[in-house]
């Protein structure tokens, strides 16, 4: 802990000094972040540090196993941090990210030892989606590479569980939100990014178009419906 003190000390002495324009900028304008971050609250994922972010970039929501439980009434920290997102800020791009060796999807495909943690476990359901695709589609894998594999399908569940919530779709239909799947590699230092149109989780090339799990465009079902009953 002392050592983060001092980290601190030299953020006071150091880093602020010459940023203190932006800073002064954003305590004067407030904040218009460019994106949504969903990411899990593991110590070796670091938004702003993966995607280079200074502040006010991005606006990050963090928890174990980077969910997003599926709207309902009932308050809570992810659904109101979207909407607030969505509503106030007029956020255009929400990012679910992933990540390799995750603690909380070795618990979904392992829940020996979560007895004594009600919480936990209770919280982890919203990923048993990506456990049994795992289970039926990918029947022969085992171990870390049946982990691996609940970790990507549990940003596609947590993306679909992301289209529940009303400010979402809305902003979906309008088209004027785009979602994105993200799955980061610690060791290697890679992101993969879902392309919807593949379902394939795929590398963040520079040069190429960025894979998008659902681009920003309009769609009017109900539009559709009307016209096909004419």
């Amino acid at each position: 802990m002392n050592e983060l003190i001092g980290r601190v000390y030299g953020f006071a002495k150091q880093v602020f000094p010459n940023q203190s324009a932006l800073y002064s900028k954003l305590a004067t304008d407030g904040q218009s972040p460019k994106a949504l971050m969903i990411a899990c609250a593991d110590s070796r994922v670091a938004p702003e540090h993966i995607m280079q972010a200074a502040p006010g970039d991005l606006f990050v929501c963090r928890n174990a196993g980077n969910i997003v439980p599926p709207y309902a009434m009932q308050n809570g920290g992810v659904t109101s941090t979207v909407e607030y997102a969505v509503m106030v800020l007029g956020i255009r791009d929400i990012i679910i990210c992933g990540h390799s060796d995750c603690g909380a999807m070795k618990a979904v495909a392992n829940p020996a030892g979560l007895e004594k943690m009600p919480n936990v476990a209770a919280w982890l359901k919203h990923s048993c989606a990506a456990e049994q695709v795992v289970n039926e589609a990918y029947p022969e894998m085992e171990n870390g590479n049946r982990v691996h594999a609940i970790a990507l399908e549990n940003v596609v569940a947590q993306l679909n569980h992301l289209r529940t919530h009303p400010s979402v779709a809305a902003g979906v239909a309008r088209g004027e939100i785009a979602l994105h799947g993200w799955f980061f590699d610690i060791g290697a230092g890679q992101v993969l990014a879902l392309d919807g149109r593949t379902g394939r989780f795929l590398p963040i090339t520079e040069g190429e178009d960025l894979p998008v799990a659902q681009p920003a465009a309009q769609r009017l079902a109900g539009e559709i419906q009307l016209e096909a009953a004419e």
